[in-house]
C-alpha cells in the first residue's frame, strides 16, 4: 500500500493557507516507471482506450496512425458541460484530487502531465468546469474533460479573477501544454476527481459548521440558564456512542467558566429549598437545547466516516484501466465508479440538514417569548408594535431550512442508464456532492442568523459578563460585525458578513 500523498487536512492548507502542492522526485520516478512499462507492454496488445474506441465504441480497433488523435478526441468531444462554473476553491480541490490519482503511478501517463497540472494549481490557473455533466460512473468524464482541455492549451481558465483563453495564460506563466504519448487523454478525463474535490471542500465546511453548532448549543443553554447535567460526562458515557461522548466533551470545554449554567444538585436536590406546587423555572430545557449531544453525536460520527472515505479516495487510482508494472499487467475494471463518494455525500448532506433543523428550532426558542419566557418577542429592544426586531430573519431561516429538507432526499439511489447502456448503473456522485454543497451553504445562512440572534439575546438579558470565555469571545466577534440594535435595520449585509466569518 502506497503512502498517502494528500489528506483532507493537507488539501485544506493548499486551499486556505496558501501552501503549494509539491510532489517529490521519488513519486515522479514511479510515474515514469509506470509510463515506461506501459509503453513497452502496449506495443503488441489490445488495451482499452489505447488502441480501441471508448465506452461502447471499444469494439472498434483504432489504427496506429490515429492513436494520438484518439486521445485528443476524447478530451474535446467530452468538454460538453453546462450550467454555472464551479467556484475556484472547488476547481482547485478537484485538480489536487486529480494529482492524487496520478501520483499512485497506475495511470501510465507521462510525468509531464502531473508537472503541468501542479504548475497550474500553484499559479492559480483554474479551468472552466460547468456544474452539470457528470453521471459519476466512468467518473466525472465531462467535468474532467474541461480540466484536460486546458492541459492541452485549449478552452478557458479563471486567472486572477478574469476568464481568459488558456493558451494566453499558460504562455504568461511559462507553462507548456501537455503532449499526448500513450493514454494521457483517457487518463485525464476518467475518474472521480471532481466529485472528490467538491467533497473535500464540503467536508471542511461541514466540520466547521459542526464546531459552530457545539458553540451555539452551549451559548443557547447559557441564555436559558439551563441545568448543566445534559452535557455531563456521567450522563453521556452511559450511552456508548463515540460521537455523543465527543460532542458532550467539547461542550463541557466550551462551557468552562460560565456563570449562567446551573447545578441541579444545588438548585433542585438540596432538601427544603422547593415547596411550591408549580415551578417557576423549567426542570428540563426543550429538546433543541438539552438533547444537543445526542443530536450532534451522529453528525460527528457521520463526518468522521466521510473524512476517512474522502482521504482514501483522494489517494486512489480511480481511472481505467489500471496499469500495474509490479505484476506486469493491465487491469480493466471500474475504479472510476463514484459510489463511495456518492453515498458519503448523501450522508453528509442529511447530517447537515439536521444541523440546520436544530439551529432553526433554537432560533424559534429565542424569538418566541411565550416559549422562552425571558426574552422580548423576536429579541426586539425597540417599541413593541412599532419595531420588529429579528422577526423577518426567522422567515429567511425557516425557508432556507425547508429547502434543505427538500434537498435531503438521497441522491445515491438515483441511476439512469446511458451511453448505449454501457453505463447501465451510475453513481450520480457529482450531483450528490453538489447537492451537499448547496445544503452546506444554506446551513451557514441559518447559522449566521443564529449567531446574530444569540448576541442580541445576550444583550437583551445583559449577561455578557456571565458568559463562558469561549462564548464571550464569539459574542465579541459577532458584535464587531453586527452591533446591538434597537431600531429596525436591514440585516442582509450583516448576515453575509457573519457567513464569511463563520467559514474562515
Amino acid at each position: 500500500m502506497k503512502e498517502r500523498v494528500f489528506t483532507v487536512n493537507s488539501v485544506y492548507r493548499n486551499l486556505f493557507e496558501g501552501e503549494e502542492v509539491t510532489i517529490n522526485d521519488g513519486i515522479y520516478q514511479n510515474i515514469r516507471h509506470c509510463y515506461d512499462f506501459l509503453k513497452t507492454f502496449a506495443e503488441d496488445r489490445i488495451i482499452y482506450g489505447i488502441n480501441t474506441g471508448f465506452g461502447p465504441m471499444a469494439q472498434w480497433r483504432v489504427d496506429n496512425q490515429d492513436l494520438k488523435d484518439l486521445q485528443y478526441n476524447i478530451i474535446r468531444s467530452h468538454a460538453t458541460g453546462a450550467g454555472e462554473p464551479l467556484e475556484d476553491v472547488y476547481v482547485k480541490a478537484s485538480m489536487i484530487a486529480r494529482v492524487g490519482t496520478f501520483v499512485q503511478a497506475h495511470s501510465g501517463i507521462h510525468p509531464s502531465v502531473v508537472e503541468t497540472l501542479v504548475k497550474m494549481i500553484n499559479a492559480g490557473i483554474y479551468p472552466f468546469i460547468p456544474r452539470h455533466g457528470s453521471v459519476g460512473a466512468s467518473g466525472d468524464l465531462v467535468q474532467l474533460a474541461h480540466i484536460a482541455l486546458t492541459l492541452i492549451g485549449e478552452g478557458k481558465v479563471h486567472y486572477r479573477g478574469t476568464w481568459r483563453p488558456t493558451a494566453e495564460v499558460l504562455k504568461e506563466n511559462d507553462i507548456k501544454p501537455i503532449q499526448i504519448y500513450i493514454r494521457e487523454g483517457l487518463s485525464a478525463v476518467n475518474g472521480t476527481s471532481v466529485m472528490t474535490g467538491i467533497s473535500i471542500v464540503n467536508q471542511i465546511y461541514a466540520e466547521k459548521l459542526l464546531d459552530w453548532c457545539v458553540i451555539s448549543a452551549v451559548w443557547m443553554n447559557e441564555i436559558a440558564a439551563s441545568y448543566d447535567d445534559w452535557m455531563s460526562e456521567r450522563l453521556n458515557v452511559c450511552r456508548r456512542h463515540t460521537g455523543q461522548q465527543a460532542m458532550a466533551e467539547r461542550m463541557r470545554a466550551v462551557a468552562q467558566g460560565s456563570k449562567r449554567l446551573v447545578k441541579r444538585e444545588h438548585e433542585l436536590y438540596a432538601q427544603g429549598r422547593h415547596t411550591e406546587k408549580v415551578f417557576r423555572d423549567k426542570v428540563q430545557a426543550y429538546y433543541s437545547l438539552r438533547c444537543t449531544p445526542q443530536i450532534l453525536g451522529p453528525v460527528y460520527d457521520t463526518l468522521t466516516a466521510a473524512h476517512q472515505v474522502i482521504d482514501e479516495e483522494l489517494n486512489s487510482a480511480c481511472d481505467n484501466p489500471v496499469i500495474d508494472p509490479d505484476t506486469n499487467n493491465v487491469y480493466h475494471g471500474g475504479n472510476f465508479h463514484g459510489d463511495y463518494i456518492s453515498l458519503e455525500e448523501d450522508k453528509v448532506k442529511i447530517a447537515v440538514v439536521r444541523l440546520a433543523m436544530t439551529t432553526e428550532r433554537q432560533l424559534n426558542y429565542l424569538f418566541h417569548d411565550r416559549i422562552n419566557g425571558i426574552l422580548p418577542p423576536f429579541l426586539n429592544l425597540g417599541k413593541l408594535g412599532l419595531n420588529y426586531g429579528m422577526q423577518a430573519c426567522q422567515f429567511t431561516a425557516t425557508s432556507t431550512t425547508a429547502e434543505c429538507q427538500t434537498l435531503a432526499m438521497p441522491n445515491y439511489v438515483h441511476s439512469i442508464p446511458n451511453n448505449n447502456d454501457n453505463q447501465d448503473i451510475v453513481s450520480m456522485g457529482t450531483n450528490t456532492a453538489l447537492l451537499c454543497k448547496e445544503v452546506i451553504e444554506n446551513a451557514y445562512q441559518v447559522m449566521a442568523i443564529q449567531m446574530i440572534a444569540l448576541a442580541q439575546a445576550t444583550d437583551c438579558l445583559a449577561i455578557t459578563d456571565d458568559l463562558a470565555p469561549a462564548t464571550r469571545a464569539i459574542y465579541n466577534k459577532v458584535r464587531d460585525i453586527c452591533p446591538k440594535f434597537v431600531e429596525d435595520t436591514p440585516f442582509y449585509e450583516e448576515i453575509a458578513n457573519v457567513i464569511e466569518y463563520l467559514k474562515k
